[in-house]
């Protein structure tokens, strides 16, 4: 393995860490606003989405190209009491945030990140092994 070659096995592994790691806080945020129905935009909190790009140089790994909001409507639920209850109806504009699945994006980022993490971990382990076998 050519050393340009190994440094680029590890920019590769970092950059997934970093996309990764953004994408289990986007999924956070999510999980945190999933009952906020006022924004300082207005009305409900709408879901984010991690968009990833290939990185297409001598590098192949991954960035992130941008977080998106939703454009799905939001879900109306009937609560008088609330707040933010349209008066006539008494339904509330929520977020159009399901919980659960949200938590399997959460796993498989966290997987992702966790089979990055252990690729770098490899790369150390072959460049000591390298470098004791050149003592």
């Amino acid at each position: 393995m050519a050393a340009d070659d190994f440094f680029k096995g590890l920019a590769i592994s970092a950059s997934g860490l970093n996309a990764e790691w953004l994408r289990m806080q986007v999924v956070a945020n999510n999980v945190a606003n999933a009952q906020t129905t006022r924004t300082p935009e207005g009305g409900p909190y709408r879901k984010q989405h991690v968009l990833f790009t290939t990185v297409m140089d001598e590098l192949n790994g991954v960035t992130v190209a941008g977080v998106t909001q939703s454009k799905a409507p939001p879900v109306f639920v009937r609560d008088p009491d609330h707040p933010d209850a349209n008066p006539d109806t008494g339904l509330v504009a929520m977020p159009d945030i399901k919980v659960p699945l949200e938590m399997i994006d959460l796993m498989g980022a966290s997987r992702a990140y966790e089979a990055n993490l252990m690729a770098l971990r490899n790369f150390k382990q072959l460049l000591e092994e390298a470098i004791k076998a050149m003592r």
